[in-house]
């Protein structure tokens, strides 16, 4: 049993895989072969300069302060680490799937298709939060003209709800209802009733992901041409306000840099690295490239390159502009130009917020329904998720139920907790394939040399790196963990998951020093792995919820469908 759950597959029946599912009629045809790297490098920065850079950035600004900047860098490093891992198995297995098809060959299948489950946090769930966060920016845009959309229209239930309980609250107390919570009693009686319950619902997002998903259907040549233009029009627009932010930067506002010391930089994980998923989804895009094993290692470093140096410099313009204490608004970069008068600047951004969340919606429509389409070609999934389009070329059905499943809850979904859960899958998908490069097969030409990729991850002997690291790690964290053992039985998941890590990084070191493993994974696993212990433990039971229903899927169906179970 345990052997057949973790049965692997080889390089060379994965490589083989797009012609067998050919021959066995999954449409007829393959995928178009048509991106670039500077496709790929456009679909990356797509992926990563969206809601983050417009939203999640002041929530973490007002908790870190300046040196929230120091967190862009952390996280960026932290996949580079990841990137360079990507790029690795991209160069040597450069079929679509992403994660999933790289912990098949490194973990085998249960691994495998847990974090294609995974993955389904990071894509489809994570798409209903940019839908979400698109339709914010798109009813600011319209009332920035004038437009006013019935308010039970732009939102879900449970916002509206929660807002017109502040509403009865601040009344009961004799408040005066500022301008938000004049607008949520308006909304919360314009609203209409059916059976007692009173109707909201979030056109905007839905129609959005309707549009998005029919130009992911008709094909990746269209998609393409779309990211590039709308990459170019935000990256311009992000370039104006750095350079104009800039005339209005006080330095006394960078002072003090760390005014909650890196405990509050901290805070902002998960809004920080909110902003950076999605640049993997570069690689569920393989089959498609032209020249994979060189264009994908480059795509996915070069986006990487790029977006943190603009949200760097977008950081110390915002906490540059005002005191970082004023900057937990829903729409930071906005608002920051209203309070120094600039309020033509604000529309601009308004514009640039719907495309660049637009551009997230797109690259993320693209990547889910490829990463279905791999897990059916293994059997794990029904044969109808991997029917290629005869005309279109497209992953077609597996599109359409993408465009189902993030379509309909963006109709009625709060935001909530799936900013977290989506950084948990990003996350998850970061330390395996981190560490399944540690295992990744040789692959052997007929003369009996190592066959490489056209992208060699670089060898750095962690040997006494690796041992430095932890030690000094230990020595800052010391008191927590002496905190953490004595009162173990008392302690809650946040701490127990922090101890996990704490044996994670001391089983790692040791097997870096007996078997001298590359630097460059071992970070990637354990930076990763730190930066998820510091999501809110309640958003973890969540994540463990979710994988419980994915193992049931798998052993109802994956297990014996699966092509190597025969």
């Amino acid at each position: 049993m345990s052997k057949s759950l973790f049965r692997k597959k080889s390089l060379d029946t994965i490589l083989k895989d797009p012609h067998q599912e050919t021959d066995h009629g999954h449409g007829g045809q393959g995928l178009k072969k048509v991106l670039t790297v500077k496709d790929l490098t456009s679909m990356g920065i797509a992926a990563v300069v969206g809601a983050g850079i417009f939203s999640t950035i002041g929530t973490a600004a007002f908790n870190g302060g300046p040196g929230i900047s120091l967190l862009f860098i952390i996280t960026a490093i932290t996949c580079g680490f990841s990137a360079l891992c990507y790029a690795e198995f991209a160069s040597r297995v450069p079929i679509a799937g992403s994660a999933y098809t790289y912990a098949y060959v490194s973990f085998g299948e249960l691994i495998a298709w847990i974090i294609g489950w995974a993955l389904i946090l990071e894509y489809a769930i994570g798409n209903i939060v940019v839908a979400i966060s698109w339709s914010g920016y798109f009813n600011n845009l319209l009332e920035g003209f004038g437009v006013h959309l019935p308010a039970w229209l732009t939102t879900d239930p449970t916002t509206a709800k929660n807002a017109y309980a502040e509403v009865e609250a601040a009344l009961r107390d004799g408040k005066v209802l500022d301008k938000s919570l004049l607008f949520a009693q308006e909304a919360w009686h314009s609203a209409p009733v059916i059976a007692g319950k009173h109707i909201f619902i979030n056109v905007p997002a839905f129609v959005v992901v309707v549009l998005i998903s029919i130009l992911t259907f008709i094909g990746i040549k269209e998609s393409k041409k779309t990211t590039n233009f709308l990459v170019i029009f935000k990256i311009l627009v992000i370039l104006f306000v750095i350079v104009v932010g800039f005339f209005f930067v006080n330095p006394g506002n960078w002072s003090p840099f760390l005014p909650n010391g890196f405990e509050g930089v901290l805070k902002g994980v998960s809004a920080v690295f909110y902003a950076y998923i999605g640049f993997d989804a570069i690689s569920t895009t393989a089959e498609e490239c032209k020249n994979p094993q060189r264009d994908l290692p480059r795509g996915m470093i070069y986006s990487l390159v790029i977006c943190t140096v603009l949200y760097i410099l977008i950081t110390l313009v915002l906490t540059g502009m005002v005191p970082f204490t004023s900057l937990k608004v829903a729409d930071p970069l906005a608002y920051v130009f209203e309070l120094v008068g600039q309020d033509w600047i604000s529309y601009i951004i308004s514009i640039s917020a719907v495309v660049a969340t637009t551009s997230v919606l797109l690259v993320f429509q693209l990547g889910q329904p490829r990463i279905w389409m791999s897990m059916s070609r293994d059997g794990l999934l029904p044969q109808k998720f991997s029917k290629i389009h005869p005309k279109f070329q497209t992953p077609s059905f597996s599109t359409l139920m993408t465009g189902i499943i993030v379509a309909i809850p963006s109709l009625f979904m709060e935001i909530g907790l799936m900013t977290d859960l989506t950084s948990i899958g990003t996350l998850f998908a970061f330390v395996l394939v981190s560490g399944g490069v540690l295992t990744l097969p040789k692959v052997v030409n007929l003369k009996g040399e190592v066959q490489e990729g056209k992208f060699k991850l670089p060898y750095i002997n962690g040997r006494f790196i690796i041992p430095i690291l932890y030690a000094v790690f230990m020595f800052f964290m010391l008191d927590r963990v002496q905190a953490g053992l004595t009162n173990l039985t008392n302690e809650g998941l946040q701490e127990i998951l922090f101890l996990l890590f704490v044996l994670l990084a001391t089983t790692l070191t040791i097997a870096t020093v007996v078997k001298q493993f590359n630097v460059i994974p071992i970070l990637g696993v354990l930076f990763c792995a730190y930066l998820l212990i510091e999501i809110p433990a309640l958003s973890w039971i969540y994540f463990f919820v979710w994988m419980g229903i994915g193992l049931i899927v798998y052993f109802a169906y994956g297990y014996w469908k699966s092509r190597l179970a025969k």
